[in-house]
């Protein structure tokens, strides 16, 4: 196949994965094609949680700022037994990572923000109607054979990323299998809108006879999710009447509102056995599939956006080798798993199977709110996996299980700036790798050489109880110096017994710096392992 254009990357996929990872890749300056075999993005409701890391996401795009007026921030849920009696809330208060932790969002509202931050590169295209018929490649590239209405079209590029979906035909042509289950249940959805009550939590009924799920978005839509009884029908519940009839037994004000969509859907538990296969990735739903009980299918597709996005840039720019690309599946699959399994435990605790097993349920989380440390484990989402590695691009460190360990998501305080503006961590970061550390502490020479050589940003931290230097921004140019006046980064830093730490792209530690001997060795020998040779 003769090719009539090359990218760098091309990305197949216009959804939330593939428009974010082609807004990162703009953000990085990677020239980048990406492909919708659709006429436009999705205008339908989808997903309808987006969670804090993925806004930390949408602020490393740039895009934060447009999106949040369009959002829910910050709902919670409320659980509700059989009898319609609240036996339970999960309201997390939390703002870790900058954003609160839930938040309502509408899919289609969301993929339209993203396509147009898109316009923003002129390094970066977008076609719609382009449908992919079929790809090979080699040691070299990759060349794809599209069909765009009716008309053949042959592109190349170095990296193909397919976020083609749940049923990705990318995944099937290199013959990778998903392993795990599907949910016996089937679930009706129902999204309605012109919504009367303000009431904006998720109230979630804990009921044998049939569960189900009430979810307030924004621009006054909520959703509603009922599940079917074995021997049920798509037809016998997609009835208007009947549907409305159950609507109405939970909000008798949402019974006539207009009807968006209704649906039956199959849920899934699944992961692709391969996520890189030569110079093919998958992501997003084409890498694992999540049922909806934990709202993170889409936040896990943004969260394989945030990780491949730098390494791709590294990768294409020549500052590291391919083999840096195999550390996306090592370090995101075992957390996409973890929280699947986190699904899958809340979709059983959602779908009890009898009056017995629901009174168990509740009894043990009534019990549970009694003890203050179990309370707050589970009121503030603190089951939920951390965003943490057990391999990959990191040094790890001897820290204990509730410290900020190497290969871990950095939490995101606001600082002071000289002036007195306070404003979110990632904006002192930047785009690229950063060290943070002490004022007045600086690292030893041969470590100091290796933060220079990679490129990485400086940014000196005050103690909340200190001043600013004097003159507040002296030295080297890009240097910034910046108060931890909430503490924060002293805690982190504390709980590693380090004086600095280095922190990725993706804003996952990199690694954390004591002084100890070998240090600038260990961290030398991590990038050289990666480097552009290998």
């Amino acid at each position: 196949m003769q090719a009539t254009s090359h990218y760098p990357v091309i990305v197949l996929g216009a959804g939330p994965t593939g428009l974010t990872l082609a807004n990162l890749l703009g953000v990085h300056g990677v020239r980048t094609l990406l492909l919708e075999r659709n006429a436009s993005t999705v205008d339908e409701p989808r997903a309808v949680s987006i969670d804090d890391e993925s806004l930390r996401t949408a602020q490393s795009a740039g895009l934060v700022d447009e999106i949040l007026p369009s959002i829910v921030q910050g709902y919670g849920v409320h659980y509700f037994s059989w009898s319609g009696r609240e036996f339970a809330r999960i309201e997390p208060q939390s703002t870790e990572y900058g954003y609160p932790k839930r938040n309502a969002f509408r899919q289609a509202v969301l993929a339209a923000q993203l396509c147009a931050g898109l316009e923003r590169f002129a390094h970066v295209e977008t076609k719609f109607e382009h449908e992919l018929r079929r790809f090979e490649q080699d040691a070299d590239k990759v060349v794809l054979e599209i069909d765009h209405r009716g008309t053949p079209v042959t592109l190349s590029c170095d990296w193909l990323v397919a976020c083609d979906g749940g049923r990705s035909g990318v995944r099937e042509q290199l013959g990778i299998a998903l392993s795990g289950d599907t949910f016996a249940e089937k679930w009706l959805i129902v999204d309605l809108l012109d919504r009367r009550t303000p009431f904006r939590h998720t109230r979630t009924y804990c009921d044998p006879v049939r569960p189900a799920i009430r979810l307030p978005g924004p621009q006054g839509t909520v959703r509603y999710e009922f599940m079917l009884k074995e021997g049920e029908t798509a037809e016998h519940v997609l009835d208007e009447t009947r549907l409305r009839g159950w609507i109405r037994a939970r909000e008798p004000l949402d019974e006539d509102l207009p009807i968006a969509r209704k649906v039956v859907y199959t849920f899934h538990a699944r992961l692709a056995e391969r996520w890189r296969d030569g110079r093919v990735l998958l992501a997003g739903d084409a890498a694992h599939l999540t049922p909806p009980f934990a709202g993170q299918g889409m936040n896990s597709g943004v969260r394989d956006a945030a990780n491949l996005a730098w390494k791709l840039d590294a990768v294409v720019g020549g500052r590291c080798g391919p083999a840096l690309l195999d550390t996306y599946e090592l370090e995101r699959k075992p957390h996409a798993w973890a929280l699947i399994e986190m699904a899958m435990r809340i979709g059983r605790y959602m779908q009890p199977k009898s009056r017995l097993e629901a009174m168990a349920a509740q009894w043990a989380l009534g019990l549970c709110s009694l003890y203050p440390p179990a309370r707050d484990y589970v009121l503030q989402l603190k089951f939920k996996p951390k965003p943490r590695f057990a391999q990959g691009f990191f040094l790890p460190c001897r820290a204990p299980d509730t410290a900020i360990r190497a290969g871990q998501l950095l939490p995101q305080p606001r600082m002071e700036w000289p002036g007195g503006a306070r404003r979110l961590l990632d904006e002192a970061l930047g785009p690229g790798f950063a060290c943070l550390a002490w004022a007045g502490r600086p690292l030893d020479p041969d470590t100091d050489r290796v933060v220079a050589a990679a490129g990485m940003r400086r940014i000196e931290l005050v103690a909340a109880e200190d001043d600013f230097p004097w003159p507040a921004q002296p030295g080297a140019p890009g240097r910034l110096v910046v108060r931890d006046c909430g503490g924060v980064l002293r805690r982190v830093l504390a709980g590693a017994d380090a004086r600095a730490v280095l922190v990725r792209p993706d804003r996952y530690v990199l690694a954390f710096l004591s002084g100890a001997p070998g240090e600038a060795a260990r961290l030398r020998e991590l990038f050289d392992r990666y480097g552009p040779r290998r």
